[in-house]
């Protein structure tokens, strides 16, 4: 458990996700364990999340809480209990390379989540297994229907794992001063209020409240910059507007689980920006000053501070950072 359903009623789910894996315990006659980890959450992750938004850029706590939370309070809790190695759900693969463990993408494309697992220790990652990494969603679906499991067929887990599918805006005003500003074009034009910076991302095109305005043809409006200096929001029209894209990205120190010699820079691999993007190739440059400049081949959409750059090595997983902003 990683909230407190008393900090914040009706937006979290662990009240019926405990119910299911008590149901499930049950049904294949072994013990459950709960272990609360709320305070460590609120200091290491929720703490961080907040801070971010209000700095203006757009954080992803799955990646904290699985580096902060799964792989290390509750790997170390379940080692104290004399466990031997942990077992999640998480779609990725554990392969034992000769130059140690390593993270691989899962068999199932759409469901990988190496994206998020990318921040977890070697050290932990030598304690792990991922069982449900070698099969396709539908075929776990299969296993657990034919085992009578309770929960074979329930809905997909979206959105931020202690808020689910709740009204971020509604979640965040609860935590976070928003400052209305104007909302801009690239030439500088006012055409709108935006309600405060914080509640939106690079990329966004619902709840801009843009209808109608003057001189403006019918595509539809896309944030394309945050200024948190001036707290005005940038907006450009059509979904392959120039100014969506960057050809570089900027990005903080690299999480190796496989680190490149000296000699391998600049390095020739892939990268994503986002969960479920197609892997893109980019030549990575050697640190300087704690930053590193990736150059893509092919120009990104939607670059957004806060979230992460991943890379990989065909299927393998070899390190991650966060973004720190587009290059044009």
């Amino acid at each position: 458990k990683n909230w407190e359903q008393d900090d914040y009623p009706g937006f979290c789910a662990a009240a019926q996700d405990l119910e299911d894996a008590q149901k499930v315990c049950e049904h294949l006659d072994i013990p459950l364990h709960t272990v609360n980890f709320s305070k460590q959450y609120w200091e290491h992750v929720f703490q961080i999340f907040l801070n971010e938004y209000a700095k203006g850029i757009t954080p992803n706590p799955d990646v904290l809480c699985n580096k902060e939370i799964k792989f290390k309070y509750f790997l170390n809790h379940a080692l104290t209990l004399g466990a031997d190695w942990i077992a999640t759900g998480h779609y990725a693969r554990r392969v034992d390379k000769e130059d140690g463990v390593a993270l691989y993408q899962a068999k199932d494309s759409s469901k990988d989540q190496t994206y998020f697992l990318h921040g977890i220790e070697k050290s932990a990652l030598n304690k792990t297994l991922f069982p449900l990494g070698s099969y396709l969603k539908s075929e776990v679906r299969e296993i657990a229907k034919k085992l009578n499991l309770a929960n074979h067929a329930k809905k997909d887990s979206t959105g931020i794992c202690f808020i689910g599918e709740k009204n971020f805006r509604e979640f965040l005003k609860d935590f976070l001063l928003a400052k209305p500003g104007p909302i801009i074009t690239p030439d500088g034009r006012v055409i709108g209020q935006h309600q405060g910076i914080i509640f939106y991302t690079i990329g966004q095109r619902q709840g801009l409240g843009l209808g109608g305005v003057k001189g403006a043809d019918e595509k539809p409006w896309f944030v394309v910059d945050k200024n948190t200096q001036t707290n005005e929001l940038m907006v450009a029209q059509g979904e392959h507007h120039p100014k969506l894209y960057a050809q570089g990205i900027i990005c903080g120190p690299i999480h190796w689980l496989k680190k490149p010699q000296e000699t391998d820079f600049p390095l020739s691999c892939q990268a994503k920006i986002r969960y479920r993007q197609t892997s893109q190739h980019c030549l990575l440059s050697h640190e300087h000053n704690q930053e590193h400049y990736i150059q893509f081949s092919d120009p990104q959409r939607a670059v957004t501070p806060g979230q992460y750059i991943v890379f990989y090595e065909q299927h393998r997983c070899i390190g991650g950072a966060q973004i720190i902003k587009a290059i044009p």
